[in-house]
Parts: structure tokens; sequence; C-alpha cells
């Protein structure tokens, strides 16, 4: 079977955070989220159907390995429920878990009060601008890139981060799932996350680097990718 990454950037970035490891995946598939500004609330079938339209394009009997980011692993579920085809794999990298039942928190109850502090008329501004820039500059391999990702950031509503997403029973039945980690060099990568995928069976792998290295080192981390997809 033909298989076609599909790459799922999260929410409080843009799809450009995923184009340069789309570039070494022959077929990858990019769905834009941007829209999700101005979705109506909840916001979740806005991400469904937007990976469901990107794959619907691909050729007949071509399967799919789901790839999210970040906070799009907490949509992976409704992802996996809209696609309607053949779901080869689903890799989490460096990306939230959904809960394993019922329903997710859209972010960690940590950060709700957080971006509850920063919403100016009920928005947020973009997420490179929640931060000090000295803070966030060693995610991404240069300035260029770092001012390219904060341009295309959307200002989503308060309503995104108050949204719960159903976790439909049964979503990961048969589909091997993998998490990949960044980890700052000289640290292992076992965090909270990679220890939970591991407890649901999952494969686990790490890779050196900070929250956005598919920007800096996008050569291994498509092939990790492409290996856990196996």
């Amino acid at each position: 079977m033909t298989v076609a990454h599909v790459l799922l950037h999260s929410p409080l970035v843009g799809p450009s955070t995923w184009a340069p490891v789309a570039r070494r995946l022959p077929g990858a598939v990019v769905p834009s989220f941007l829209g999700l500004a101005d979705a109506e609330p909840p916001s979740w079938p806005f991400v469904a159907e937007t990976v469901a339209a990107a794959v619907a394009h691909l050729p007949p009997g071509t399967g799919v390995v789901l790839v999210a980011h970040s906070n799009a692993g907490r949509f992976m579920p409704v992802v996996v429920d809209a696609v309607g085809r053949t779901v080869e794999a689903c890799l989490f990298v460096d990306a939230s878990l959904p809960a394993r039942s019922g329903t997710t928190d859209a972010v960690a109850l940590a950060l709700l009060d957080v971006v509850r502090g920063k919403a100016e008329n009920d928005r947020l501004p973009p997420w490179p601008q929640w931060w000090d820039e000295a803070d966030i500059a060693p995610m991404f391999p240069d300035a260029e890139t770092m001012r390219a990702v904060g341009a295309e950031a959307p200002r989503l509503p308060l309503s995104f981060f108050a949204q719960r997403i159903p976790v439909p029973a049964g979503w990961n039945d048969g589909i091997p799932c993998g998490y990949l980690g960044f980890a700052p060099p000289g640290q292992d990568g076992d965090d909270e996350k990679a220890r939970e995928a591991r407890a649901r069976g999952w494969r686990v792998a790490h890779l050196p680097g900070l929250h956005l290295h598919q920007l800096v080192d996008p050569d291994a981390v498509a092939a990790a990718i492409e290996d856990l997809s196996r």
C-alpha cells in the first residue's frame, strides 16, 4: 500500500513549522489549521474536517501516517475518526497525548491560566509573543525562521483553549502509535509524556533538541518519523 505522511502542526503556530520535514518525506501532506482563529467553537471539528479534506485528494488506496506536533496531539483521536483512510500509524512528535478515554483538555490546565492572563478582547497574541524573544530564539535555526513562524502564528480565541476534545472509543484499535520526544542535549528524553507513551505500549524514541527541532534538523526528524512509521 502507498502511504502518505500527514503532518499536523500545532494550532498555536502554522504549517511552515513542518515545511522542511515535508520536503524530505515524499508525498507528505501538511493541512493548515490557520482558519481555527475564526472557527465556531468548539473548534475541534474544524481540525478533523480540515485533515479529512486534505487527504481526500490522495490517490485511491493510499494509507496515511498521521504525525502530530505539540498541541496537535490532543486532536489525534478525532482526526483518526474523520479521515476516511486506512491509518497505518499515529506518531506524536514532542506532542501532548490525548486522554485514554472520555475527553481531552485543549491545553494543560496550568497553561489555561496563563492564556487567560494574556487575552485581549478574548483573543490571544500570536504564540511567539507570549514569551521573551531571548527565551524562544534557541528553538529556531535562525532569526529569519523565527520571524517567519511568528508572522504566521494566529491570534486564537479563548474558546479554543477552553474546549474539550472528545476521544472516540477504540480510536487506535489496531493502529500502532509512537512517540518521538525532543530533549536538550545531555538529557535522556524520558519525560512524563515519554513514560505515558511507553505505558500505553507505544514505541518511544528521542532526538537531542528543543521543541521546534523539526526546523533545526529536519533530516534527523524525517528519518526518525520514517523509522517509527515502520
